[in-house]
């Protein structure tokens, strides 16, 4: 940590009775990196001091709204202001959060998707650049230490050319309208104006990011099929893509909601001239890789043979299982250690710069638009390329 001091932040979202929130609050805090320090947790000003006082954070550091936190923090003396804040709130309060924040000089991390619209995650990228600020994006299955490591083998060309990517996330918790009975987190994931999309934005981010994110490749046109199974629902809760890659390579990217049975089957598989690999969410310890000639490999996390990338992703020995909140926290890692550096005027480590940045969500939120594009007409649609940001931008 270059500024020698845990950095402090805020959240916005993540109050009674919310899922993700939580879940951001154990991935920040587990490697003592950074701090809650202030909050506005709820669009009700009295489950926000209920939040906070479940928290032990210091009432005048609990706000009624993001504006008034926004404001306040940033008037705040810089040995007391928050270094960040975290926006997990649903996806159309993304943009304007986000932008109310940097726009006031704080570094601002965001749950995906980015925005639900692309003029917004333009205008949000167009800010960051301005501002000179980090806006990061919690795609945390990019930091899963054999994620890396595959991304690291594709980089070095130990696949060879990659000629087809494989990528599907199946759920089966909204196989039935559960939204109708009041479920919360089903409640807003299904409505369209407050999700954007349904399963294309809540896991087909997800899985659009993982490809990218290990093969480095970029789509650049997409068909597919959208569809929505449930009677009444708004939203789609399945799709399957087919994206052509700029560079040549093809691919297949599924998500679904209605997977009877299935929890988080996350897994992608890459194929390329010199061999292919395989790595399923649920079964996150293990990377398997098939040469073209010889026989299949197994990597586990915690070796030495490992990428760089890999074994600084990596808390314990071989043997001992990290998954979900680990690679979750690995995301958080290099955000924190990347805006400690920028603190004090130093160079962040390239290794620490290795996160989802406001590129990687305008990207996002293009391909999301795009697929329903793509099912409304059942015709390819181009994607644009984005200019590349600076590392840790």
């Amino acid at each position: 940590m270059p500024l020698h001091r845990p950095l402090r932040y805020g959240m916005v979202g993540g109050g009674p009775d919310a899922f993700i929130g939580a879940v951001h609050r154990r991935a920040a805090s587990l490697d003592g990196l950074a701090t809650l320090a202030a909050g506005a947790f709820s669009s009700d000003p009295e489950k926000s001091r209920t939040q906070g006082r479940l928290l032990h954070l210091d009432p005048e550091r609990v706000y009624g709204g993001f504006r008034e936190m926004a404001e306040a923090e940033a008037a705040l003396p810089k040995g007391e202001r928050i270094d960040f804040v975290s926006i997990v709130t649903p996806n159309h309060l993304h943009h304007p959060m986000a932008r109310a924040f940097l726009e006031a000089g704080i570094h601002v991390v965001c749950d995906k998707p980015l925005t639900t619209t692309v003029e917004d995650a333009e205008d949000l990228l167009t800010l960051a650049r301005e501002r000179d600020l980090i806006l990061a994006v919690t795609y945390n299955y990019s930091g899963y230490p054999l994620v890396k490591e595959a991304r690291a083998m594709v980089r070095e060309g130990k696949l060879g050319t990659i000629r087809k990517v494989v990528a599907e996330y199946s759920q089966g918790w909204l196989a039935t309208a559960i939204e109708a009975e009041g479920q919360k987190q089903a409640a807003w994931r299904t409505d369209p104006e407050r999700a954007g999309a349904g399963a294309l934005g809540d896991i087909g981010s997800h899985v659009e990011h993982l490809s990218r994110y290990v093969t480095g490749l970029e789509p650049e046109r997409i068909l597919g099929e959208v569809h929505t199974f449930v009677p009444g629902r708004q939203v789609d809760d399945d799709a399957t893509l087919l994206v052509r890659y700029r560079g040549g390579a093809r691919g297949v990217i599924a998500c679904t909601q209605i997977a009877v049975g299935k929890e988080n089957d996350l897994r992608i598989r890459v194929h390329g001239t010199e061999g292919s690999l395989e790595w399923c969410q649920e079964e996150p310890n293990e990377l398997l890789i098939r040469p073209a000639e010889g026989p299949m490999v197994v990597h586990r996390p915690g070796h030495p043979h490992l990428s760089e990338a890999a074994q600084h992703a990596t808390r314990l020995p071989p043997g001992h299982p990290e998954a979900f909140l680990e690679g979750f926290a690995n995301v958080y890692g290099n955000i924190i250690r990347t805006i400690s550096a920028r603190l004090v005027g130093e160079t962040p480590d390239p290794l620490d710069t290795d996160f989802p940045n406001a590129e990687d969500g305008l990207l996002g939120v293009r391909f999301i638009r795009a697929a329903l594009e793509a099912g409304r007409t059942s015709e390819w649609v181009e994607l644009t390329p984005t200019t590349p940001q600076n590392p840790g931008g």
